[in-house]
């Protein structure tokens, strides 16, 4: 399988979700370094030093080092976590200006000093803060992923593991639209297997009711978590791993991220998450789903929130024309 050509990666901002990710790159094969960049220079390299202890029982071999945006020139992925935690009681929405200013002072740092690789982003809200990346890092549309609903099609899909029996690899389903409260599941697009998810329900006389409960436990999961230990961290770490690795070993697989809309949705001009095609070229396509009328009008409802967010918040920190 064809592999980027480089094997370096950045980690901008080492606090719990940066570090978790980091953590989990220990067990990642094909990179040669990973850089730890932070606002707090001693806290990169302390984190430094604290993962190479590990190296030698890992199975990768990548040196880890702190450093600074100057090496973003030869970097082939950055992956930025750097923001504002969410608080007990509070939306991702609710972030958005502090995180929208980090992000754009982080994605010009990256512009000045030559960046031309893939981003990732994972500050909340997501789809909004890769959309201030995209416009503040000079990255084609198709470089910049969002990390959109990979976590919360995760927690799905252990949810429905769970309740039906299967195994979670065998459970194939999608969470769409916004990483927050305005995100729903396709559920005509579910399945077991090769078997239709709405069929089974059927022959089996459970109400998709049940379903749409599970669901709503899983898109509020993350406020429980917060509630109970303030933060959540090692999920999304994951999933960060699981984005990472499509791009490192050009896997062209199918992931919900946070994607440019081109009108695949009959909407244009934002980013959101939606399944789509991810690569050693970043989002090489987004998957074009039909979609029945109340979902496509749950599609609408989610990009409009976005949309309104950003004209309500955004325009004297970023261009928005």
């Amino acid at each position: 399988m064809e592999k980027i050509a480089k094997r370096r990666i950045m980690l901008i901002g080492t606090g719990m979700v940066g570090m978790s990710f980091a953590y989990t790159m220990l067990n990642c094969t094909g990179i040669d370094e990973m850089i730890l960049v932070d606002v707090n220079q001693d806290k990169a390299r302390g984190e430094a030093m604290d993962l190479n202890d590990g190296l030698v029982y890992a199975a990768s071999k990548m040196k880890v080092r702190a450093g600074t945006y100057e090496d973003a020139r030869d970097t082939d992925i950055v992956v930025l976590t750097a923001g504002a935690a969410q608080k007990p009681g509070q939306s991702r929405l609710e972030l958005v200006r502090i995180n929208a200013k980090i992000t754009k002072g982080v994605c010009e740092d990256l512009k000045k000093n030559g960046f031309n690789g893939i981003l990732i982003v994972a500050n909340n809200p997501a789809d909004i803060m890769t959309y201030v990346a995209w416009k503040t890092s000079g990255l084609p549309a198709e470089h910049v992923i969002g990390s959109g609903t990979v976590l919360d099609t995760a927690r799905l899909r252990h949810a429905l593991s769970e309740f039906l029996g299967f195994a979670d690899s065998n459970i194939h389903a999608y969470i769409m639209g916004e990483h927050g409260d305005s995100s729903f599941v396709p559920w005509i697009h579910t399945y077991i297997g090769c078997k239709s998810l709405l069929e089974y329900l059927d022959e089996n006389d459970i109400s998709l009711l049940e379903l749409q409960n599970i669901y709503i436990d899983v898109r509020d999961k993350a406020y429980k978590i917060i509630d109970l230990k303030k933060a959540t961290y090692y999920g999304i770490g994951y999933a960060l791993k699981r984005i990472v690795d499509a791009v490192i070993h050009n896997e062209k697989c199918i992931l919900p991220v946070s994607s440019y809309q081109n009108g695949e949705y009959d909407r244009s001009g934002l980013f959101i998450g939606t399944p789509s095609v991810v690569s050693a070229r970043g989002v090489e396509r987004v998957m074009c789903l039909p979609l029945n009328e109340n979902d496509q009008a749950r599609f609408n409802k989610s990009f409009d929130t976005l949309e309104a967010t950003i004209r309500e918040n955004l325009g004297d920190i970023i261009d928005l024309d």
